[in-house]
């Protein structure tokens, strides 16, 4: 009997198919630890946290037998374990520097498709303790989705699950259960497309690949009970189309030191901890958000660098492509997983006479960008991909890409500090993978009261990102001093 198969939703696919040679569309995930993990307990809670509950972590994909064909998942009848757990030891002297250089050497390497496409890797020697390096393919989930996924392996603080008595992990589940309580709630596994409420007009077309005919039906004649509902769908046509320009007539970004043609070798670093307290100061007393002073911050940090490096970059900014989380909060998330999110493409401002000023135009475009159809759009767009042959895929992806410097992912994880197998986790890093063209990867994650930025860039663009880091945490410095003036 073959192996069960199930379609994969065109919005993953779409991903998949951006896979190229300099840039794997894997999301990486770094968590710290200043003591060591048990490695037996660690696969007991993957197997049973990670691999039991989410079935595309022991499924292959399966490429089209015909050219135009559709990807689908299959139960891969052979897993095991075994090949997605590995070992690594540090080379020394075992700090930062070093882990930085594993990570970013297993960043350039591509999953292997003949298995599912996961890997998680310890990493012994770190200090006096241990890291862990997960690798996952966006077509399984996206980055918010897989952090998730991460951090249900881990519990809170004084939590003692199954695993802590039986570090092999039993496969008697009366305890599982208890601790299968305290992740976050799973959906049934329902293999569907993506669903998406947008409405028929100028987007018709993109539109109706993100919802099914019935629907559309629907929703006519509920427009033709209620004539009022046609006046919403006309202004949601327009901010559709509005929404839709904006992304398609937004320029190529221009060649800098930051973007340009690279390899596949790659370089990471990330911040020391910075106080989130201080951040939310800065916030308060600018009227901002968070989000609005760290992407300030990464705005003038990135401008202090091409400075620094005698590259006065011809645009007044740099645009980033921004993930948009359209996932309800209290929906649990699916068995299946998949990638429920849109994109903004904001404008980092380079040229400020104020680092205030920069803060302002950053919280006015990011209030603009909020009210817009941009995430809703791009993902019906993402969605239109997957389906569309895989040449027309690329153009779509190097249309898009040139338009961007960076990707930056803002992640937010737990307030209190959480332990896996025991271990209290230090840090935690998620990477989204750059995507053609682009050739730097931004990471902010909040985890107990304090932030860590992470940069990942193509070593023949920024050798040094380490410099980057640096830079933020100056103009965050001089924006809080600036703040707390006012």
């Amino acid at each position: 009997m073959s192996a069960a198969t199930h379609p994969m939703p065109s919005s993953d696919a779409a991903w998949f198919h951006m896979d190229r040679p300099t840039n794997h569309m894997v999301i990486n995930v770094v968590l710290t630890f200043d003591e060591r993990l048990d490695l037996d307990r660690v696969r007991a809670i993957v197997r049973d946290r990670l691999v039991a509950p989410f079935p595309r972590f022991r499924q292959v994909v399966v490429r089209p037998g015909r050219p135009g064909g559709a990807l689908r998942w299959r139960d891969d009848e052979r897993f095991d374990l075994d090949l997605h757990v590995h070992r690594r030891a540090l080379a020394a002297p075992g700090d930062d520097g070093a882990l930085q250089e594993l990570v970013a050497d297993l960043m350039a390497s591509a999953l292997d498709e003949g298995k599912p496409l996961w890997d998680l890797y310890y990493v012994e020697g770190y200090g006096a303790g241990c890291a862990l390096v997960a690798r996952m393919h966006h077509c399984i989930a996206d980055g918010i989705a897989l952090a998730q996924v991460m951090l249900g392996l881990t519990d809170a603080a004084g939590e003692e699950g199954e695993h802590a008595a039986h570090p092999a992990g039993s496969r008697g589940r009366p305890a599982a259960a208890a601790a299968a309580a305290r992740r976050p709630p799973v959906a049934p596994p329902r293999d569907r497309g993506p669903r998406l409420p947008l409405p028929l007009g100028p987007l018709g077309a993109v539109a109706g690949l993100a919802r099914p005919v019935p629907g559309v039906v629907r929703g006519s004649i509920g427009v033709a009970r209620h004539p009022r509902r046609l006046l919403a769908l006309g202004r949601e046509a327009r901010d559709d189309a509005v929404a839709l320009a904006e992304l398609l007539t937004a320029p190529a970004e221009h060649e800098s030191s930051l973007k340009g043609d690279h390899g596949a070798a790659q370089r990471v670093a990330w911040t020391p901890r910075l106080p989130l307290p201080e951040v939310k100061e800065v916030a308060h007393a600018t009227g901002t958000t968070v989000n609005d002073v760290l992407l300030a911050a990464l705005g003038g940090g990135l401008a202090r660098y091409l400075r620094a490096r005698g590259d006065d970059a011809p645009a007044d900014e740099l645009h980033a492509m921004v993930p948009f989380n359209i996932r309800p909060a209290s929906e649990p998330l699916p068995a299946e997983l998949g990638n429920r999110f849109g994109l903004i493409l904001i404008g980092l401002p380079l040229r400020a006479s104020h680092v205030l000023e920069r803060l302002a135009e950053v919280h006015r475009r990011m209030g603009r960008i909020k009210s817009s159809r941009q995430p809703a759009m791009s993902f019906a767009i993402l969605g239109a991909m997957g389906r569309a042959p895989v040449a027309v895929e690329q153009r779509i992806l190097d249309l898009f890409t040139a338009k961007t410097t960076a990707v930056v992912t803002n992640v937010p994880g737990p307030r209190d500090a959480v332990r896996l197998a025991g271990v209290p986790v230090r840090d935690v890093l998620v990477w989204a993978p750059c995507a053609a063209s682009v050739g730097m990867s931004v990471s902010i994650f909040s985890y107990r009261d304090t932030v860590t930025v992470g940069f990942m860039t193509h070593a023949s663009l920024v050798p040094d990102p380490g410099a980057l880091a640096d830079e933020l945490v100056t103009e965050l410095a001089e924006l809080r001093e600036a703040a707390l003036r006012l």
